[in-house]
């Protein structure tokens, strides 16, 4: 699907308005006070073809605008999504920064104590969240 700018929808808009417009104006000139006071059949025909017209010019316009402004904002969410990964990869290297002093003191007493269960769990913690800090910022940087 070829990406559309916001001039080209709006454009589209407005041709397609000043159809609806010249079309009711049009209709208007034909239409004079004796040939008002018609059946209402024939009203309601008329009143029924501009409804259908409406709707159909409403579902365009519509749609037209959707993608426009789809368009117009595609720029603003691929900075963002980037935006986002970089932001979450700092939350989580702040756990690694604050772990990362413990796995050491734990890394030194290792040898000293019985206790490694410490030290495992550190590691543990500091492994996944530098994992999930690096590759937020991998995952930015390839977007």
């Amino acid at each position: 699907m070829r990406p559309r700018t916001i001039g080209r929808v709006l454009g589209v808009g407005v041709r397609v308005a000043g159809r609806v417009v010249g079309q009711r104006l049009a209709q208007q000139s034909t239409l004079r006070e004796p040939q008002i006071q018609r059946a209402g059949a024939e009203a309601g025909q008329v009143v029924g073809t501009l409804g259908q017209t409406a709707s159909q010019v409403a579902t365009r316009t519509q749609r037209g605008i959707r993608q426009g402004a789809g368009g117009f904002l595609r720029p603003f969410r691929r900075v963002g999504g980037i935006l986002w990964l970089e932001v979450t990869g700092v939350f989580f290297l702040l756990p690694v920064i604050v772990f990362a002093p413990a796995l050491w003191r734990e890394g030194l007493a290792y040898s000293h104590t019985n206790d490694h269960r410490t030290f495992w769990v550190t590691a543990f913690v500091v492994a996944v969240f530098l994992y999930l800090g690096v590759s937020s910022f991998w995952r930015a940087r390839r977007r």
